[in-house]
C-alpha cells in the first residue's frame, strides 16, 4: 500500500507545478498516515482522489482549448491559401485584361491608318470624277 501511494504522488508531481517538494510533503504525511487510523487513511485516499480528478479536469481543458487553437490554426492556413489561389486568379485575369488592352490599342492603330486611307480617296474623289468625265465627252 505503502509504495502505491508514493507512485500516486509520484505521478502527481508530473502534473502539479510545485514539483517536488510537494511531493516530500505529501510524502511525509503519507508516513504518518499510514501508521494513523484507517479514517485518517480514507480522508488522505479522498484527498489524493480530489486532486487527481481536478488535475484530470485541467488537463482535460487544457487538451479542448489545445486542440481549438490547432483547429484554428489550421483555418487560417486554410483561408491564407484560400486568398493566395484567389490572388493568382486575378493576378491572371488582370494579365489577361492587359494583353486585350495592348490588342485593342494595335488595332485602333489599324483603323486610324485606314481612316486616313479612306479620307485621301473620298478628297481626291472629286478630281478623278472630273477627269473621268472630261475622258467620257
Amino acid at each position: 500500500m505503502r509504495s502505491f501511494l508514493f507512485a500516486g504522488l509520484d505521478a502527481l508531481s508530473l502534473f502539479w507545478p510545485q514539483g517536488l517538494a510537494v511531493v516530500r510533503q505529501r510524502r511525509s504525511r503519507v508516513e504518518t498516515m499510514a501508521t494513523g487510523t484507517p479514517d485518517s487513511q480514507a480522508r488522505f485516499g479522498q484527498s489524493v482522489k480530489g486532486l487527481l480528478t481536478e488535475k484530470v479536469n485541467t488537463c482535460g481543458t487544457d487538451v479542448i482549448a489545445l486542440t481549438k487553437q490547432v483547429l484554428k490554426g489550421s483555418r487560417s492556413s486554410e483561408l491564407l491559401g484560400q486568398a493566395a489561389r484567389n490572388m493568382v486568379l486575378q493576378e491572371d485575369a488582370i494579365l489577361h485584361s492587359e494583353d486585350s488592352l495592348r490588342k485593342m490599342a494595335i488595332i485602333t492603330t489599324h483603323l486610324q491608318y485606314q481612316q486616313e486611307a479612306i479620307q485621301k480617296n473620298v478628297e481626291q474623289s472629286p478630281d478623278l470624277q472630273d477627269q473621268l468625265s472630261h475622258l467620257l465627252k
